[in-house]
């Protein structure tokens, strides 16, 4: 249930716009960085995808960049 509203909480988000509308920014990365967190939650279940997706929008803060870089989403996570 709460897996489902979340899902449909970024769902909604990129259909709105995304970081481009609400933010005035765009993704550094590809997949987006909501992509990102929307997969990562639906591989590896709610707490360790919003982990992953945090940890994703943590690295994608350069208004400067220049390039998108790939950065898909990992196969398997290893704890820390």
């Amino acid at each position: 249930m709460i897996k489902g509203i979340i899902l449909n909480v970024i769902r909604y988000y990129q259909k709105t716009g995304g970081s481009e509308k609400h933010f005035a920014i765009s993704c550094n990365f590809t997949p987006s960085c909501s992509e990102y967190t929307y997969q990562a939650i639906e591989q590896f279940g709610v707490v360790k995808g919003i982990a992953l997706g945090f940890q994703r929008i943590r690295r994608c803060n350069d208004r400067d960049c220049l390039s998108v870089s790939e950065d898909p989403l990992p196969k398997k996570v290893t704890p820390k």
